[in-house]
């Protein structure tokens, strides 16, 4: 891509966006930088507890704003505070009111990042919008490929499954040719302020970084203690609320028992935790819904391709076969333990990411 081209770059005030946008400032493109003002729990009741969004902090747009000026190019700060409400942080809160464990990274890629922000970065006259996910885009015989990022610590293909050939047409991911090392580098080499500023691994709307006590104070109504029952329904204790367990979970029952115990289900008609030995969690087959194919058609029946079912886990031999409704069944090589419903299953060819769908049962 030669020719100068307009690029809103999508701003958090870390190094990664930071180092995407002094690349393409550098390699002649007009860019422009916004950053998003996410909800945030408590701002609208003055908690300052609970009042700022790591993503948005004061800190972070400060550090953004001055990345801007540093740079040269002009700086936005965009309100999007309902629509991440609305998307992300309730599409979350309902997940684990259902007793499934959700994923709104993903949610938030697909409604509000490369939804209403691209939508918006368009509005301003924009060709593409930049971000720095540690992937890559290729065009091929006139369609678009999600490619992993070349770091395989830090790819992120997994979190922008969800994209589809109209969005990826309009997406550029500069890092995705680096690993996080060099990124630091060049955000040393532009002189970045945030060059060695840390990364957070926490959900950016839980304040402070329990998302346990975020369910408390958002959904108490849902959190209902219940009974934690073995595969044949005996009662060998009692949990305080399905949304605190995930599959594959050990810690926390409070059960004693000669074997160690793991979460098998999380059963929201019966609101009973199942559990079991480690050698019941094992499952070949899951069935995913809301199934996103990035070329826009499935693969040929019974095509042998690669799954990851959750972010950074390895990616295992299985073969996929297409169900109406945006479906999909996935039959694994070997049993996978603690596969989630309410997770990602993502899907690959070598370094190409196929798409993904939600687990739905397993």
């Amino acid at each position: 891509m030669s020719e100068k081209k307009t690029v809103v770059v999508a701003l958090s005030g870390g190094v990664d966006s930071s180092t995407t946008a002094a690349l393409l400032v550098e390699r002649g493109h007009n860019v422009i930088g916004v950053m998003m003002r996410l909800w945030s729990e408590g701002a609208g009741d003055g908690d300052a507890r609970f009042a700022q969004n790591r993503c948005c902090s004061p800190e972070a747009v400060a550090d953004a704003r001055g990345v801007c000026q540093n740079l040269g190019i002009p700086f936005y700060l965009l309100n999007f505070e309902a629509e991440f409400k609305m998307n992300v942080v309730d599409f979350f809160l309902d997940g684990y009111a259902h007793g499934i464990t959700p994923n709104p990274c993903l949610e938030c890629n697909r409604r509000v990042k490369f939804g209403t922000l691209l939508d918006k970065a368009r509005a301003l006259g924009a060709d593409y919008l930049a971000t720095g996910h540690y992937a890559r885009v290729v065009e091929r015989a006139g369609k678009f490929l999600l490619l992993k990022g070349v770091d395989p610590k830090k790819d992120q293909s997994y979190a922008l499954s969800v994209l589809t050939q109209e969005q990826l047409a309009r997406v550029m991911f500069p890092l995705g040719e680096f690993t996080k090392a060099a990124t630091r580098e060049l955000a040393r080499k532009f002189g970045l302020r945030v060059s060695e500023k840390s990364e957070s691994q926490d959900l950016c709307f839980v304040a402070d970084g329990d998302y346990r006590n975020f369910l408390r104070r958002n959904i108490p109504d849902s959190l209902n203690a219940g009974n934690i029952v073995d595969a044949r329904g005996k009662v060998l204790g009692r949990h305080a609320g399905l949304a605190f367990y995930t599959i594959g979970q050990r810690e926390g029952l409070r059960i004693a028992a000669r074997q160690p115990l793991y979460v098998l289900a999380l059963d929201s008609a019966r609101n009973a935790v199942v559990v079991g030995a480690k050698e019941d969690l094992g499952k070949r087959e899951l069935i995913a819904r809301n199934v996103n194919w990035i070329q826009g058609a499935p693969p040929r029946e019974g095509a042998r391709v690669t799954a990851m079912i959750r972010y950074r886990a390895s990616t295992e031999e299985c073969v996929v076969y297409s169900l109406a409704e945006n479906r999909a069944r996935v039959v694994f090589d070997s049993p996978l333990s603690a596969i989630a419903p309410g997770q990602a299953v993502v899907f690959y060819a070598g370094e190409e990411c196929l798409g993904g769908g939600i687990i739905e049962s397993a």
